[in-house]
């Protein structure tokens, strides 16, 4: 006998919620209009810490509220962090599962839209991602496919290959212009390079792969080459969040528009004062032509900070002032006062500086704030080296945000094992380390070399006797590399580590970082930085002695991760971050803002819009510093002058301080500067 089988649906909450979020006591006046807004684009200014997350959130909760399905909302973010945050913000405001609402990076958003239909683009739906490593090794791959233009010349790594593919697609540019632009020592390179990335781009297609890249291009390629597919999402997206809008690149600002394009329902937020990415691609143009491509656009601006002290966003007021290419806004905070102005202090130099910046944050600590609190950024990681000696002699623990510790760098490495072999010819480490460095010299011919090398007395003299064990298409880098280390063998060289450092760098490290590294400007900036260092000894062991010991101190310090530390930090990888106080140093030209940008108005607003942004990780205290005298390998002793920045400030929003040690009453300040609270910098 059959059984009946009854059926019986769960109900699911379509349509309009009951409202569920009293937005009017939740959100400020200038968020309630953005989360209410009601159809058609929207561009949302939102300064440094005004609330931003929030207003967005409340948004997707208000949209589906009024009736939107979750299937129909997009929202884009730059992290994974960001997009679960967000979503599950929103599902606490609504009580709502969320699994149809389509939220995530770019990345992630342009998988979920070409899986499907990856047969567009020649590949099939089970097609693989290939990570950074993944691409750079089948960069690798394909370098060694070359023919002869590898052997003579010193080709480019897959590192730098890598950026200057991935660059062209995310800025829609001719990778030949970006080789010109970014890496003019390649031109003469320019046909095997374009060879390597031809057959790159063909072996992703033979694997049935695809890069991170490749996952917004080919979505572009597909909507606006594919009808079908275009109808499909242009039509089921009624809905288009961007967070960070600021900081989109071409193709994603492309991208966004070709979804966009049937409902025109775009929220972009962002804030033009923070686009400080461009070396990544990222397109100031995309935010401050929003309404040009968007006439119907309605422009909102959340200007209330929930940061920092109005003394602070005074001070960052001034700064962005200061810039034309902006959408104006004012930020004013919701704090009381505290009554503390930000600080510019002028030092005598960078071990004064390093001195002061120690011994305040020591008194910060006493006064009860966490060193988990306290911040020190800076435009450039080289600069934050003497700072991070002082803080080391001094046991203040600190964590870097802007790299490994300078001394713990490849590049700087690879300097001083030429230097170490020079007093120790049995360092097997630095010997191979350098050994390494050679053209066509890989791990067994380096341990045949170090064999025959520890044998032989006067080692770094008698290289030529080694030749036999070199590989033929290796041996005229090998005569190269012999002559530099009996050169660093001589008196001159051991009793002036700066000199030997120079000298290393000019005969061949430079070149080798070039080929390397796709940063390799400030890897070289590094490198001039210690030898200016260096300069302060007169002997090669007493300088390593000293590295020796102060990496014997970092160690120790690191076994204790449990202990709080302050952050160093490159003012670009401190976005979106904020602390109770913060020291911003280095404010000269030629540093912050750095050289390069002084040359044009476009790279002088954006190093300032940095310059905003360092100021706005501020909650309480901001002190800016720079130093009066430098004393360079290169340069000799000069003066700086202090940051163009600076000059622009109104004395009104700062204290001065003067630093009893360097700047006596007897001494009195250097001419540029005034102690006049009306104008002291001139």
């Amino acid at each position: 006998m059959e059984k009946t089988v009854k059926q019986y649906s769960l109900k699911k909450e379509k349509g309009t919620l009951h409202r569920r979020v009293n937005y009017e006591a939740e959100l400020n006046h200038q968020q309630l209009e953005v989360v209410t807004a009601g159809d058609g684009p929207l561009l949302v200014i939102a300064g440094a810490g005004s609330g931003k997350t929030r207003a967005i959130t409340y948004r997707v909760s208000w949209l589906l509220e009024s009736g939107v399905n979750p299937s129909e909302i997009l929202l884009l973010t730059f992290t994974n962090k960001a997009a679960r945050e967000m979503l599950h913000r929103v599902s606490l405001l609504t009580r709502l599962e969320l699994n149809q609402l389509w939220g995530g990076t770019f990345h992630h958003i342009g998988n979920r839209l070409l899986r499907p239909y990856a047969r567009h683009l020649g590949l099939n739906s089970s097609f693989t991602i290939l990570d950074q490593g993944d691409s750079k090794d089948l960069i690798t791959s394909c370098i060694s496919g070359l023919q002869g233009e590898k052997k003579n010349k010193q080709f480019p790594s897959a590192d730098i290959l890598q950026d200057v593919i991935s660059y062209s697609m995310n800025t829609t540019n001719e990778l030949e212009a970006v080789v010109r632009l970014r890496y003019p020592h390649l031109q003469p390179l320019i046909a095997p390079v374009l060879n390597v990335a031809r057959r790159y781009h063909e072996k992703k297609k033979e694997m049935n792969a695809v890069d991170f890249d490749d996952l917004l291009l080919g979505c572009k390629y597909m909507l606006e080459n594919q009808e079908e597919v275009r109808k499909y999402y242009c039509s089921k997206f009624k809905h288009i969040l961007v967070d960070e809008y600021q900081d989109t690149n071409k193709l994603q600002a492309d991208l966004i528009d070709l979804l966009a394009s049937e409902h025109r329902n775009v929220m972009a937020v962002g804030d033009d004062s923070q686009s400080i990415y461009s070396f990544r691609g990222a397109n100031f143009a995309n935010i401050m032509q929003f309404p040009a491509r968007y006439p119907d656009a309605r422009l909102f601006r959340l200007e209330l900070n929930y940061r920092s002290t109005p003394e602070v966003l005074s001070l960052a007021n001034n700064i962005i002032s200061n810039n034309v290419e902006q959408f104006q806004k004012t930020l004013a905070a919701t704090r009381s006062t505290l009554q503390w102005k930000p600080a510019v202090i002028p030092l005598r130099d960078a071990q004064q500086q390093s001195d002061f910046v120690a011994q305040r944050i020591l008194e910060l600590q006493e006064e009860g704030i966490p060193l988990t609190e306290i911040a020190v950024l800076y435009r450039a990681h080289f600069h934050s080296m003497e700072l991070q000696l002082e803080l080391t002699r001094r046991g203040i623990p600190f964590a870097i945000h802007s790299g490994v510790r300078f001394f713990e760098q490849r590049h700087i490495k690879d300097v001083i094992a030429y230097l170490k072999v020079q007093l120790n010819q049995f360092d097997e480490l630095s010997w191979k380390r350098i050994l390494l460095l050679i053209p066509g010299i890989g791990g067994r011919s380096a341990d045949k070399i170090w064999t025959r090398i520890r044998t032989l007395e006067n080692a770094v003299r008698r290289l030529k006797e080694v030749q036999d064990l070199v590989p033929k298409a290796s041996r005229a880098a090998w005569s190269h590399f012999s002559g530099i280390m009996n050169e660093l063998s001589h008196e001159g060289f051991l009793d002036l580590p700066a000199s030997a450092i120079d000298h290393v760098l000019k005969n061949g490290y430079r070149q080798y970082m070039e080929s390397k590294f796709p940063n390799y400007r400030n890897r070289e900036e590094d490198i001039h930085q210690m030898s200016s260092f260096a300069m302060q000894f007169n002997s090669l062991e007493k300088f390593l002695t000293e590295l020796s010991l102060l990496g014997q101190i970092e160690s120790e310090e690191a076994e204790d991760a449990q202990q709080e530390r302050i952050r160093l930090s490159t003012i670009h990888q401190a976005k979106g971050l904020e602390w109770q106080a913060v020291f911003v140093i280095y404010m000269v030209d030629g540093r912050f803002p750095s050289a390069r940008s002084m040359k044009n108005d476009e790279d002088m607003e954006e190093e300032r819009r940095l310059f905003y942004v360092a100021t706005t990780r501020a909650k309480n205290q901001l002190y800016l510093t720079y130093v009066l005298f430098s004393e360079s390998y290169y340069q000799g002793p000069y003066f700086h002058k202090p940051s163009v920045f600076l000059k622009e400030l109104d004395s009104k929003h700062y204290d001065l301080w003067q630093v009893d040690d360097s700047l006596s009453a007897d001494q009195g300040l250097p001419e540029f500067v005034q102690d006049d609270a009306g104008d002291y910098f001139q």
